[in-house]
């Protein structure tokens, strides 16, 4: 979960209070869902104390930062909604602005959106400074997927010449001095030199050209999302006029960010300057947009489902009152929910512009219960009685499990994810069937699992000290495709084992699912069977009710060479969701 620092003289003049002690304090952190990780250091003069705060949830990135924080505990402390001046809106006329922003069309295939505000007024001071840059780290980093949907820029607003152009260059030509050096690089030598070039250059190295963001004067601002210039983009204390641009891939969350941060400006004192922002393509919001700018659509919840889901009957304007003291405005409106055929009296909710989490009524009740405060509902004991028990295809695992250990297998347990090579290539296995992940974190849990016998060689693999004979089991979950689900992928339960011994063989194995099948009282047949995983005319498959369930056999010695098994060994596989 997100942590951040804040400056404790900065966080309390922003709430406008203190409390007494941090039993206190702790409390009203849990309405924006945190809490006091580590408290001050009271030795330090009071300027340098620094309070570390722990979020719980990661639906609300408008709380990951001093600002944020402090406005939610100064509104639900009776501190009332904050009024915005400086947002635009969809529908209303736009005025003439003294910003803008010109994008080039050829971004649209390579980082297509861009939203920016100004700031003026007070100086920026040591603490506000290391607030922006905690606030740009976190967001980049967790709500912009590390830079790629967004990267944040700040700049000395008093050297530059507007208007601001964001274009598509080309990555050898265009040079510039990045922020931490003093030599001139090109774009691709950023991406190659710089540690910051090393770190997220890979965003857009793929592309022909580079996102680059210039004024009118032909003065570099920075190379998003990797690096500032360095005269520009140098922001230091004591600069009282500040330009910040978002540069992204996704619009919606770019422009929520945006108006996360121009809220926490606004709250600090300073004055927000809207920046139009000119697209040559069709965007969402259309081609020419103001920012900030307030997107989010409200969301209808009727208190029919406030009492089902808080177990209390709450009116509606007890409702908005809770809602309110979480920084929403709502009114009370009557409409139909999904799934009804009667108007429903209750409550239309109006997000924040700082905030757009209300993808259902859910998240609704969820406010104002937090509104409303935890203590505040009479605590009742549980009505409904239920007893609790295993599923029918956990029972039956676990007969399966009596009868291998029983046979002397050891149980195994594994993860469900792996590589290629393992559960593919070593296999000797076309994968066709198998479920990639998309997004994979690394390639040694790339796929999901279709059978149970990869990981069991796995540890066969790394077993040749052990005395033999092995024999090892395991009883988990597989999945594959499967056209017929509605998701095209179906869940088995399988059992699997294998038996490593230098008199292991076909007859060895076919006793021991004689056996297996005799004490589950199932009746089977067997055909023989074709299995890459085995050797031609020693693998069988397994029949019940006239369906295969299952494949036995001695493996092939490709498999056992691909896994550095010198011993021989049978192996089977059988789907016990099928027996029930």
């Amino acid at each position: 979960m997100p942590k951040i620092e804040v400056n404790e003289q900065l966080f309390y003049s922003l709430v406008g209070r203190r409390w007494s002690n941090r039993d206190a304090f702790e409390e009203a952190l849990t309405c924006a869902k945190a809490e006091l990780d580590e408290d001050s250091d009271k030795k330090l003069p009071e300027a340098e104390r620094v309070l570390k705060i722990e979020l719980n949830d990661t639906n609300r990135p408008d709380l990951w930062s001093t600002a944020g924080v402090a406005r939610q505990l100064r509104i639900h402390g009776g501190g009332g909604i904050p009024q915005y001046s400086f947002f635009s809106r969809p529908g209303a006329v736009q005025e003439s602005q003294r910003y803008r922003v010109v994008v080039d069309p050829a971004l649209k295939d390579i980082r297509p959106y861009i939203a920016a505000y100004v700031v003026s007024g007070k100086a920026i001071d040591d603490s506000r400074l290391k607030d922006i840059i905690q606030t740009q780290e976190k967001l980049c980093w967790n709500f912009g997927r590390k830079r790629r949907s967004i990267a944040m820029g700040v700049y000395r607003t008093s050297l530059i010449k507007w208007p601001v152009r964001y274009v598509a260059a080309d990555p050898d030509s265009t040079k510039f001095t990045p922020l931490g050096l003093e030599e001139t690089l090109s774009l691709r030598e950023i991406c190659e030199k710089h540690p910051k070039g090393q770190e997220y250059g890979y965003i857009v190295s793929s592309f022909k050209k580079f996102p680059y963001l210039t004024d009118s004067a032909g003065d570099t601002l920075s190379f998003p999302p990797v690096i500032n210039s360095a005269r520009i983009g140098a922001v230091e204390e004591g600069d009282s006029e500040l330009f910040i641009e978002m540069t992204g891939t996704d619009l919606e969350s770019l422009t929520l960010a945006v108006n996360m941060t121009a809220c926490d400006f606004a709250d600090m004192g300073y004055t927000v300057h809207p920046v139009t922002v000119e697209y040559p393509y069709d965007t969402h919001f259309g081609r020419t947009i103001t920012f900030p700018y307030y997107f989010q659509k409200p969301t209808f919840c009727s208190l029919k489902r406030v009492e089902r889901f808080l177990g209390e009957a709450l009116d509606a304007k007890a409702c908005v009152a809770a809602l309110e003291r979480m920084g929403c405005k709502a009114d009370v409106a009557e409409d139909t929910e999904a799934g009804s055929t009667e108007k429903s009296l209750g409550i239309q909710v109006y997000p924040p512009e700082y905030r757009n989490d209300f993808l259902h009524a859910a998240d609704v009740v969820e406010d104002v219960m937090i509104g409303r405060t935890l203590p505040s509902f009479t605590p009742l004991k549980p009505r409904d009685f239920t007893i609790g028990r295993l599923t029918p295809i956990t029972q039956f695992s676990r007969r399966v499990k009596e009868c291998m250990i029983g046979l002397g297998y050891q149980e195994m347990i594994y993860n469900y994810l792996g590589s290629g090579k393992d559960f593919i290539e070593k296999m000797r296995r076309d994968g066709s069937q198998i479920i990639r992940i998309s997004n994979p974190m690394t390639e040694n849990y790339e796929y999901v699992r279709d059978s149970v016998l990869a990981s069991l060689m796995i540890s066969e693999s790394v077993s040749a000290h052990a005395v033999f004979p092995h024999k090892i089991f395991e009883v988990g979950k597989v999945a594959y495709r499967d056209d017929t689900e509605n998701y095209g992928v179906k869940t088995r339960q399988h059992l699997g084992f294998v038996h490593a011994a230098s008199d292991a063989n076909f007859n060895t194995v076919a006793s021991q699912i004689q056996a297996i099948f005799y004490y589950l009282s199932r009746e089977y047949d067997v055909e023989e069977a074709e299995d890459s995983r085995f050797i031609p005319g020693r693998a069988a498959a397994i029949l019940y009710k006239g369906s295969r369930i299952g494949v036995f056999g001695e493996l092939h010695p490709q498999v056992l060479e691909n896994w550095g098994v010198t011993m021989p060994c049978t192996a089977c596989e059988v789907d016990l969701d099928a027996l029930l």
